[in-house]
């Protein structure tokens, strides 16, 4: 419907109306007519417009110029040289003259003018979703790294804490002669039978996917299994706690098959300590 009122406004009914335009103009603008009665209406406005304002603008000839016409139409001369030339001057001065059409542009500029403002609102709509986009990923990351920074801090205070807990009793494992450079260091704590391994000072080989270490309690001279573990990575931190035992002398490590072994495999024994 926009479309409509934007095609009546524009000016070119009124050029049609006043016959100046191309055929095939003319033939769209009669298409458009057919098509949409509100432009069929307008068209009938113009004209009526326009002859009622002839018709308001008109002048009465002078009766000796009446005569004159008449009496040439009836000797069929029709021959504008009988007329004096004021007369002719005079009469033409008193023709008005209708204004030129004027085709309206305003709202082709207007249009391209809503047109650019569109896409920049959209350019710059995209750009504020981009870097909108960025920084939540940005915010994510900062989390994680909050998070992962706490974890470290908690381990840490674990790991301050079996130290400075005097409960605890710290044991250092060192290497038999199969591990000569091998060591780990756990604590025991009596009164709540906790097992505590300092995850970053075990210095173990890295076991491969079939084999897990298994740490034991050396109680009243016979192996407790005490749970598995894997060989942490250089830079791993924290604690680990295993499996809790009321009394032991020492504990010792042994490398076995995944998931632990229910007695030792002493020839795989890798560290031993005892109190």
């Amino acid at each position: 419907m926009e479309d409509v009122k934007a095609y009546i406004e524009s000016g070119i009914l009124e050029l049609y109306v006043l016959g100046d335009m191309s055929a095939e103009e003319k033939l769209q603008v009669e298409g458009m007519a057919s098509k949409y009665p509100e432009i069929r209406t307008e068209i009938n406005a113009i004209e009526t417009s326009l002859e009622l304002y002839a018709r308001a603008q008109a002048v009465e000839p002078s009766e000796q110029l009446r005569n004159r016409v008449l009496n040439s139409m009836v000797v069929n001369l029709g021959d504008d040289n009988t007329f004096t030339k004021s007369v002719t001057h005079h009469d033409d001065d008193n023709v008005p003259q209708l204004p030129a059409a004027r085709v309206n542009s305003f709202y082709k500029y207007a249009f391209a003018a809503c047109l650019t403002l569109l896409l920049i609102s959209i350019y710059g709509l995209v750009n504020l979703y981009s870097q909108l986009q960025d920084s939540n990923a940005q915010i994510a990351a900062l989390r994680l790294d909050k998070q992962h920074f706490a974890n470290q801090v908690s381990l840490m205070d674990n790991q301050l804490d079996m130290y400075r807990d005097p409960s605890y009793k710290v044991l250092k494992l060192k290497g038999t002669a199969k591990t000569p450079t091998a060591a780990m260091i756990l604590a025991w704590n009596a009164v709540s039978k906790k097992v505590m391994v300092d995850v970053q000072s075990v210095k173990l080989p890295k076991n491969d996917k079939q084999h897990q270490y298994q740490l034991w309690a050396l109680v009243n001279g016979k192996p407790v299994d005490m749970g598995v573990f894997d060989a942490p990575d250089a830079d791993t931190a924290g604690v680990k706690e295993m499996k809790a035992i009321a009394s032991a002398q020492g504990f010792a490590v042994t490398l076995e098959p995944m998931g632990g072994s229910i007695n030792p495999t002493m020839n795989e024994m890798v560290v031993i300590g005892t109190f």
